[in-house]
């Protein structure tokens, strides 16, 4: 163990005096590059601008075919509140307001999953598409897995 902690203490005393002169060699350098009197500290990167248009051919006769991104469709679940209304709320919890509700049996459609408040021992909320809401996952069994938002 002992000699576990001397070879490890070693390691990082060599890294550290490698790592020093290089970084008084980097301020001595900033040090003594001139700056230009309009230059400016930048903070984030610039992405360049891409193209992302799909460009699509058509030969007369022969029938369009999509060479694009899929477009994934919004799954659809069933609320199982055994009788009682599903609450839809502004937020993904319990103390967000309540801007809705859905009746019992009813399917409705989910745009994706995210983590909130804990609703009888879970805590996944449902996003419903065109953001028009959250629902507890407690209450609602959807027919496929759900992307994370």
């Amino acid at each position: 163990m002992i000699r576990r902690t001397l070879k490890g203490g070693l390691v990082a005393a060599v890294s550290l005096l490698a790592f020093l002169p290089t970084a008084a060699g980097a301020v001595t350098a900033g040090a003594a590059a001139p700056q230009a009197p309009g230059a400016t500290a930048r903070h984030h990167r610039t992405h360049p601008a891409r193209h992302h248009h799909i460009h699509r051919f058509t030969v007369p006769g022969v029938p369009l075919r999509s060479t694009g991104h899929r477009v994934a469709s919004p799954a659809t679940g069933r609320v199982v509140t055994h009788g009682a209304r599903l609450n839809v709320r502004s937020g993904p919890g319990t103390g967000y307001r309540v801007i809705g509700h859905r009746h019992a049996y009813r399917t409705l459609r989910l745009a994706c999953r995210t983590h909130g408040s804990w609703v009888r021992g879970n805590r996944v909320w449902y996003r419903l598409p065109h953001h028009r809401g959250y629902v507890s996952a407690r209450y609602v069994r959807p027919y496929r897995t759900l992307p994370w938002c």
